[in-house]
């Protein structure tokens, strides 16, 4: 499959592994004075070691790789102790990994036995992490609850509320603007009443350029998705609520845009792989912008997997022209 993973410019690497403790996953090690990445596998490609590297040497790509692998991860985590563990699913639930973040739970639950700390209080400490607020993550646990919010001591659900935690602007290193995140749509609008007519947000993941997604990112599973043209969400006054409101993102322009192999690349990965559900197509009535459409038909032809593709078209003065099932 096509995902976002570690790439190293060898010739930039002095090797003085700075990166190597910042990879908790340990995908990364010194041999033969250069950091290599040892494994597809243990790679989740979210960049946390990049900006802990003073030469530049290493950067996001997008290749064929194969899939990250949570569980083969944690095995080897467990070995490094109870603070590695801490800190790698922290770093999960700072990108909103929680699939992610629920597959390391349920192994540390599954082998507890064998594991040699406490697996409880590494759930427990993870639970209430705040991303953003790393003051305030080692308040003191007292009796049955922490900062006023009860233990969680189910032995069958341990990531329960995961997906409730608010997300930070940005955490570790890479670019801010292309970590992948959930969300729910806000509640607050700090002190601004809406207006009667506004409904809010319903975007629920972080990035949406087709560029910057990662398909492998746990929001895109099992997701219908809106594939929309730039002009798209600027031209349709309801876009959010009646075109946006359940799916996920990806915008993109067929004419300005440059690399939009990629683009077909990405779109046969979350069609294969992701497994999405459906695919919308919303382009503008202009004929440069129906080259989207033609990237969405050849990318599922491509995947092999029958997923339904609807088109919609919008006119320049934001009225929709057609609907149809391809």
């Amino acid at each position: 499959m096509n995902r976002e993973i570690i790439k190293i410019d060898e010739e930039k690497c002095n090797g003085c592994g700075l990166c190597i403790p910042n990879c908790h996953e340990g995908a990364l090690q010194i041999i033969d004075g250069k950091a290599r990445l040892i494994s597809d596998l243990m790679c989740d490609g979210l960049g946390a070691c990049i900006g802990h590297c003073p030469e530049g040497a290493m950067e996001i790509e997008v290749r064929e790789a194969q899939p990250y692998d949570e569980a083969m991860v944690m095995e080897e985590m467990v070995k490094k102790g109870k603070n590695v563990v801490i800190a790698h699913m922290k770093h999960l639930k700072d990108h909103g990994e929680f699939a992610f973040l629920k597959q390391a739970v349920g192994f540390l639950m599954e082998n507890q036995d064998r594991i040699d700390f406490p697996v409880r209080e590494v759930i427990q400490e993870v639970h209430f992490y705040q991303p953003g607020s790393a003051e305030k993550e080692h308040a003191h646990v007292n009796g049955e609850e922490r900062n006023g919010a009860p233990l969680d001591h189910s032995q069958n659900e341990p990531a329960q509320g995961f997906a409730h935690m608010s997300m930070p602007a940005h955490q570790g290193g890479g670019c801010p603007g292309s970590r992948s995140m959930s969300f729910s749509s806000p509640s607050k609008t700090n002190g601004v009443k809406p207006e009667p007519e506004e409904t809010g947000s319903a975007l629920s993941q972080w990035p949406v350029q087709m560029h910057l997604i990662n398909p492998g990112a746990s929001h895109f599973q099992d997701a219908d998705l809106l594939l929309a043209a730039d002009c798209v969400a600027y031209s349709v006054a309801n876009f959010h609520s009646r075109f946006l409101k359940g799916k996920k993102l990806a915008i993109a322009c067929p004419k300005l845009d440059s690399n939009k192999e990629v683009y077909i690349e990405k779109l046969i990965s979350l069609v294969s792989q992701a497994k999405i559900n459906t695919l919308t197509v919303m382009k503008m009535e202009v004929p440069c912008c129906s080259g989207i459409e033609q990237m969405a038909v050849q990318a599922v032809k491509l995947a092999g997997r029958k997923v339904p593709v609807k088109s919609i078209t919008v006119g320049i003065k934001g009225d929709i022209l057609e609907e149809e099932w391809l």
